[in-house]
């Protein structure tokens, strides 16, 4: 059977590659991503091994190229990727890759430690252009400093300077000279202060104030000036506000205290000359270099944004070369050196239909690298389960990428991928039917399907959205099928098709329909044609009001209990299919009948019962085949488990269905309790028959084939079992009584579970209506030009809500819901999911994961 139903078969082989050959082969074998390499040195430490010189190489040009993308993205260059693979490069193309990528980084560094300096200095400059402005201001509004003896402060425009001390009495202010400068001043002379000027963040200014308010004691004097425009940090390219200050001080003493603390708060202080004339002298020698430094900036950038475009251009495929390069030689490290050093020795695994290829790739390697000794690919025997490998395409990886989120495949076992392709958008369409709502789905799935290649090739990082666009398909099947599922329930935004015309019609007037809330429509009459509606439900159940739930009701939820009971019939028959094939005889005689048997004998009768009250049972039969003699099918059926005898539904109805029911019933429970015992006790002692046979206890050696499998699926070579070899008879009793016990009870459980999709297809409709009762109707009820916009109002608000509640979210519960009846009602007749993925060495999976080398064992 081909690897759709069944993983690939996998065979271990050993590689022997010359030396000089090695490096070309595993590149040939990295382009076709179909050999899985083994580590032939657990226990060597990474450091030691052979081509650790070779990956620390490769590690510092992913480094060096991760610096220059880190340099391109920050100045917004695109970089070109052309979607194209370059082949590994040759290792003697290394050093050339290692001296371009080395040339780069150093001119790139160069750059941007001139362009940092420039900028700097630019900085610096611009500062002392804004001192030299915001200064000149204060000199020309401060009066002069003159202080007498006779008067603490003359001027009362000059008290306002004294912005330390607000809120203080006179008596309590600092003086700006203190009292012995006050005392050594004689009335007529002048005394000029001491200042400093510089630029301090604006943020830490409040601060700078207090301490130097509470460190000069008051002695100071201060002015600032906020700078309106923001300036660049040289360092890490930040918008920092500042502002400008001015401090007044007197002595030495005063002036080493005020510099101290400017340092401790990162003020940068600049010169600024007492005179006038010096000033703007100054200010023009300043703007002059402004004016060449931004000529010299521009040139800089212009010559690092050219570096950057020459290196963007290149980028992609110099990374996929390293990666490549770098996969290569960890590969390598998983191999073994003969005693002669002349020759690699590998282990791995290969699919079987594919040797002959990983053959003609091995000889091209050997051609490219010119070695003469060609290599050899020897098959292995192995007792050691093989990895499991599916075979997917785009259509088939989002189905099978669900099945594997359960559990990998244990090896060779029944893949329940193909089937779900079905069975999964059939189901979620179940709850999910509105022809409307699956469009809308159906139309998501279909546009993304037809901009697959774009969208794919935006490689965004949005996990949500990777998620959405990875089940494409699944999607589009969804909606497809809940289109379907919507014209069976005649079920569009709540509302209903009318194709083909109901096939009620009313008797009465319209008076009487208009006022009698209780009134119900006989198939027995003229009312109703005879013949059921042509496809789907009758759209006369959209006006009824009263009953129209109650029929819906029992509809959804037969349907339910007959998909889920086929669902379950069809799991267990799948272990059919695995016990055949692992030719696990114990398994099939002791698990697969009895467990078949008990769910037909009591769920898939409970189904025929359904279509038995269907058939028999109408309005237009002739007593007591009518309506009202209809018996209640969960009452029989708990009757029948209990062995109690039924009731008839009504007065002279008959208590059965059909003849011979009651002895019928009888037989099926005693056979679904007769294989309660054989599901329990037959393999077990099986088993221990064989074992008392081999006069072993316990057997080694014998396989699963001899002694049974636990089991579904059980197998040797690595297949769907588990092993009993070397198991007590005491566990493989408690085993066997958990599984039985579990089945058992999973039938009935399992069974009510299905009637989940009864209930979220009710809620579903529900929610559908509600939002068009309470929403949409009261737009459509409205007229006129106001109406009109009232509508257009109410119709978006309807929109967003149905696309986001009815449509998102009561999607994402039908998916999660679909997904639990397929894991545990449906795969736990049959699956085991034990086994391990096929890991291949591939190129195309490494670059996809971004240089994420994992170790294959």
């Amino acid at each position: 059977m081909g690897s759709l139903f069944r993983s690939e078969e996998m065979a271990l082989c050993q590689l022997f590659l010359q030396s000089e050959a090695a490096y070309a082969c595993v590149s040939e074998l990295g382009e076709l991503g179909l050999v899985q390499f083994r580590d032939l040195n657990p226990d060597v430490n990474a450091f030691q091994r052979k081509f650790v010189n070779e990956v620390r190489r490769c590690d510092e040009m992913e480094r060096k190229l991760r610096y220059l993308e880190k340099e391109i993205k920050k100045d917004g260059i695109p970089m070109l990727d052309t979607g194209e693979s370059p082949e590994a490069p040759q290792p003697r193309e290394m050093i050339d890759l290692e001296a371009t990528f080395e040339k780069l980084e150093n001119e790139l560094r160069e750059v941007n430690q001139n362009a940092e300096a420039l900028k700097r200095n630019f900085l610096e400059l611009t500062e002392l252009k804004h001192i030299l402005r915001k200064t000149q201001v204060f000199f020309d509004e401060s009066v002069p400093m003159v202080y007498k003896s006779t008067s603490t402060y003359s001027s009362n425009k000059y008290r306002r300077y004294l912005q330390m001390a607000d809120n203080q009495n006179e008596d309590e202010q600092a003086q700006l000279l203190g009292e012995e400068g006050v005392r050594a001043n004689q009335p007529g002379q002048n005394l000029k202060l001491g200042f400093v000027a510089g630029v301090i963040s604006r943020e830490k200014l409040p601060a700078f104030e207090r301490m130097l308010w509470r460190a000069c004691r008051g002695n100071v004097f201060l002015r600032q000036a906020m700078i309106e425009s923001p300036l660049e940090d040289p360092t890490n390219g930040d918008q920092v506000y500042k502002s400008v200050f001015i401090i007044f001080f007197q002595g030495d003493q005063l002036k080493t205290r005020v510099k101290k603390i400017c340092e401790g708060f990162r003020a940068t202080l600049y010169p600024c000359p007492e005179a006038p004339a010096d000033r703007r002298e100054m200010a023009m020698g300043v703007m002059t270099r402004i004016e060449d430094l931004n000529t010299v900036l521009g040139q800089t950038q212009d010559h690092r944004h050219r570096v950057l475009v020459a290196a963007a251009k290149n980028l992609k495929n110099w990374f996929v070369k390293v990666r490549k390069i770098k996969a290569i030689y960890h590969t390598l490290n998983l191999f073994n050196l003969d005693v002669t050093q002349k020759c690699l020795i590998a282990e791995c695994w290969v699919p079987l239909l594919d040797i002959e290829t990983i053959q003609l790739a091995l000889r091209r390697g050997t051609e490219r690298s010119g070695s003469s000794v060609p290599p050899i690919l020897n098959r292995m025997q192995t007792f050691e389960n093989p990895p499991t490998y599916n075979r997917t395409n785009k259509f088939t990886k989002a189905f099978q990428a669900l099945i594997d989120a359960y559990g990998v495949a244990s090896y060779r076992e029944m893949n329940p991928a193909p089937y779900t392709i079905i069975t999964f958008p059939f189901l979620f369409a179940v709850m999910f039917g509105d022809l409307g709502h699956g469009a809308i789905m159906a139309l998501f799935g279909l546009w993304m399907i037809r901009k697959e290649k774009g969208l794919a090739a935006q490689k965004t990082d949005n996990e949500i959205w990777n998620i959405f666009f990875g089940g494409r398909y699944i999607i589009f099947l969804m909606g497809v099928f809940s289109m379907y599922t919507g014209l069976i329930y005649n079920d569009i935004f709540s509302k209903s098709l009318n194709i083909f015309g109901s096939h009620w019609h009313l008797s009465y007037n319209k008076s009487t329909v208009w006022n009698n809330n209780y009134l119900q429509l006989s198939p027995a009459t003229s009312d109703y044609e005879g013949t059921p509606y042509p496809f789907g439900m009758d759209p006369i159940w959209q006006i009824a009001s009263s009953n129209k739930i109650v029929f819906q009701n029992a509809y959804k939820m037969k349907i339910s209990i007959i998909f889920g009971v086929l669902h379950m019939i069809f799991g267990v028959i799948m272990s059919w299919h695995n016990h055949t094939y692992f030719r696990n005889r114990l398994s099939l005689l002791y698990e697969f009948i009895p467990q078949l048997l008990f769910l037909v004998v009591l769920f898939f009768y409970l189904v025929l019962l359904m279509f038995i009250k269907w058939n028999r049972y109408a309005a237009t039969n002739e007593f007591p085949m009518t309506e009202a003699c209809a018996p209640s099918i969960l009452i029989t059926f708990i009757d029948m488990v209990l062995f109690k005898n039924s009731k008839a539904p009504g007065k002279d109805c008959n208590i059965y269905m059909f003849a011979g029911q009651s002895f019928f019933q009888t037989i099926f429970v005693l056979i679904a309790l007769a294989c309660i015992p054989v599901m329990l006790l037959g393999k077990p002692i099986k088993i221990m028959q064989a074992r008392k046979l081999a006069n072993v206890q316990p057997i080694t050696g014998a396989s699963d084939a001899e002694v049974g499998g636990m089991s579904n699926g059980g197998g040797s070579h690595g297949g769907g079992g588990e092993h009993h070899d070397e198991e007590e008879m005491s566990e493989i009793f408690i085993h066997q009584g958990i599984h039985t016990i579990e089945y058992v009870l999973g039938s009935v459980s399992h069974t009510a579970s299905y009637l989940r999709l009864w209930a979220l297809s009710l809620a579903h409709a529900q929610l559908a209506e509600v939002l068009w009762s309470m929403v949409l109707s009261l737009g459509l009820n409205k007229e006129g030009w106001l109406g009109g916009i009232f509508l257009t109002v109410v119709f978006a608000f309807w929109a967003v809500l149905t696309v986001g509640i009815l449509v998102l979210m009561e999607g994402l519960s039908a998916f999660l819901h679909t997904l639990r009846l397929h894991w545990v009602e449906f795969q736990s007749k049959f699956y085991m999911g034990h086994g391990y993925a096929f890991q291949p060495f591939s190129f195309d999976t490494i670059i996809e994961n971004g240089g994420a080398v994992t170790e294959t064992e």
